[in-house]
């Protein structure tokens, strides 16, 4: 990346209290970018406030869903760069909560595209769809030419979310690009389900993880910080070629792991003996999921910058510092 890009850009931000938000927006902010952030609910343990990075950034508070609100923002901030996280992420909540997923993540999009086809300073929007928004593919690694096939509620407003993106790029030539990741792990994620940080906090609190599948689900995961610098490399990329409008990259380390494997790492990082409890309850779950980096290595000459060893082992640490002095319950 050109250090000097990001200095003094106007960039937004929509799901910017998020795993991966906050730490697009410490990059961001350590680049030099003037950032605004839409903010819907305040959460005061999210890495964005915890680090107070979000006393060096515009706040907006309010819902993807509200129109106005984006238009007015994309105008009176005068942004250059537009970053889509906001989303609802977890696939448990999406299965017992359809509509409120679909609102988000589906109408929120296209309410933050149409907003940014009415900014003409708009120059550059990178959209954060997922490695679910694939389905369940026979053909694996996944790569981006694989048709987009969700079937249950979170993939399927996934695959929505990207092709809205592309029909906007396509129509209105838009200048969007679309990343398409693992699973997130990282400092921050504060969603316990989630077999990362679950595991963490149990292990500190000296109890057996839980794994709610068999455990022999493989999965992509992807270290957040690795995430925030790919998608700034992408949108750095994207206002300089516009022949990257409307193109979709995964952005991956390449492994292949179980969610069995990935716990017992993590028992190793923490030096415990501790058995994972595997209660084999997870529904609607896909088998194998993992994805090719081949396009983003080939035209955005983009490396990870972590291996998994090491983005767990950075992980571990910012969870010990969390839990320093309290219990991790």
């Amino acid at each position: 990346m050109n250090p000097k890009y990001w200095s003094d850009r106007s960039v937004f931000v929509t799901g910017a209290t998020g795993l991966v938000g906050s730490w697009l927006v410490r990059r961001l902010v350590e680049s030099g970018a003037d950032v605004v952030c839409l903010v819907r609910d305040w959460v005061p343990q999210s890495e964005l406030v915890g680090s107070r990075i979000i006393e060096q950034v515009k706040v907006l508070r309010g819902d993807v869903r509200d129109r106005d609100l984006l238009e007015r923002a994309l105008g009176e901030y005068e942004i250059d760069t537009v970053f889509h996280l906001a989303a609802q992420t977890i696939v448990g909540i999406a299965n017992c909560n359809p509509i409120s997923t679909f609102e988000t993540n589906i109408q929120g999009t296209w309410n933050l595209l149409e907003a940014c086809r009415r900014s003409p300073a708009v120059k550059s929007i990178v959209i954060a769809s997922s490695d679910k928004a694939y389905g369940d593919q026979p053909e694996l690694p996944y790569s981006e030419d694989a048709r987009l096939e969700g079937r249950h509620p979170y993939d399927v407003s996934k695959s929505c979310t990207d092709l809205i993106a592309q029909a906007y790029a396509k129509t209105y030539k838009l200048p969007l690009a679309i990343t398409r990741c693992g699973n997130f792990y990282g400092g921050g994620d504060l969603n316990w389900s989630r077999i990362v940080p679950g595991t963490i906090r149990s292990l500190l609190s000296g109890q057996r993880p839980v794994i709610r599948s068999d455990g022999s689900l493989i999965r992509d995961y992807f270290f957040v910080d690795d995430g925030a610098a790919a998608y700034m490399l992408l949108a750095e990329k994207l206002a300089a070629d516009h022949e990257l409008c409307g193109q979709a990259f995964n952005f991956s380390n390449e492994l292949q792991v179980t969610v069995l494997e990935l716990v017992n790492t993590l028992t190793g990082v923490f030096g415990s003996n501790l058995e994972p409890e595997i209660r084999n309850e997870a529904a609607n779950e896909i088998q194998y999921q993992y994805l090719s980096a081949a396009k983003a290595r080939g035209m955005l000459n983009w490396r990870p910058l972590f291996t998994l060893e090491q983005g767990l082992a950075r992980t571990a640490d910012w969870y010990r510092e969390f839990f320093k002095g309290k219990p991790a319950q």
